[in-house]
């Protein structure tokens, strides 16, 4: 059953960014790409599950009630938590030099208004 969800959030995924997915500007479109899950279920998540029969009951006892995802092309950090830390779930190199690094992103201007300095941890699965 995971490996079905998993095929359908994708999918789901590449529909919903599909003219919203620059890898030459990773942090372009950032805020579309936002994954909220904020004691209400986010629809691209209600539909993937939808279309593998787990109802939205099922949802909120398997996924946290307050969870923040951010997909970019080089990184998928997430936030568990209004005050959680963001953690790197994914990382990747990009192949050509990215010159809007900088760039104010959604995950960023989040971070602006801590009180305290972010954690940043590498999540791996085995």
């Amino acid at each position: 059953r995971l490996l079905t969800h998993h095929s359908s959030l994708l999918a789901s995924l590449a529909e919903h960014y599909k003219h919203h997915w620059f890898p030459e500007k990773p942090f372009k479109g950032s805020g579309y790409r936002c994954i909220r899950i904020n004691h209400k279920m986010d629809p691209i998540i209600c539909k993937a599950a939808s279309q593998i029969g787990l109802s939205l009951p099922q949802l909120y006892q398997l996924l946290p009630s307050e969870l923040t995802l951010w997909v970019d092309p080089y990184e998928v950090s997430y936030r568990i938590g209004e005050d959680g830390s963001i953690c790197v779930l994914y990382e990747a190199t990009a192949t050509k030099p990215v010159s809007s690094y900088g760039m104010l992103t959604c995950k960023n201007q989040m971070m602006l208004g801590r009180t305290s300095p972010s954690k940043n941890y590498i999540m791996t699965v085995s």
